[in-house]
């Protein structure tokens, strides 16, 4: 099992989290709430109002999400979903453990309660640089007060 943390529309509540409850695309288990160690910007955009993680290290903000463990299957559906590696890019990055309900070996435990953990995130090194000027956001939420309404893919 990997360790994927997500910020956008694969959280609770948003619009994809139905492909992380679909088994039929591999095991995802919900393990707890987290926030990027690092600042990052967190961006909203294209056509499609889509959130994107810069990867510009300690830049924006220390960007809230959701920690889960992933099988290999919904690894690979998840690199395949998020246009890895030409959209985004799946890279470590330290996640501070806001809040834990993971069940794990005693080595996951121990992690957790010291507050950090490696985990997978989608973030993208591949941008127009214009990205960079857009406002940065902490959290994502589809139908935020941001009024940038997320377009779902099949509506594309």
């Amino acid at each position: 099992m990997a360790r994927v943390f997500v910020y956008g529309t694969l959280k609770k509540g948003q619009p994809n989290y139905k492909y992380m409850i679909n088994t039929a695309k591999g095991l995802a288990k919900f393990q707890g709430r987290g926030r990027t160690v690092e600042k990052y910007p967190l961006v909203i955009a294209g056509k499609y109002n889509i959130p994107y993680m810069l990867n510009i290290p300690g830049t924006g903000h220390h960007v809230a999400g959701e920690i889960y463990s992933v099988d290999d299957q919904m690894l690979q559906f998840l690199d395949e979903f998020e246009g890895c590696p030409d959209m985004y890019q799946r890279t470590l990055m330290r996640i501070e453990v806001v809040e834990w309900e993971g069940k794990g070996g005693a080595g996951e435990a121990r992690a957790a309660a010291e507050g950090v953990l490696e985990c997978f995130v989608y973030s993208t090194a591949t941008y127009p640089p214009e990205w960079v000027g857009l406002p940065y956001y902490d959290s994502y939420d589809s139908s935020g007060k941001h009024g940038l309404s997320y377009v779902l893919r099949e509506s594309r």
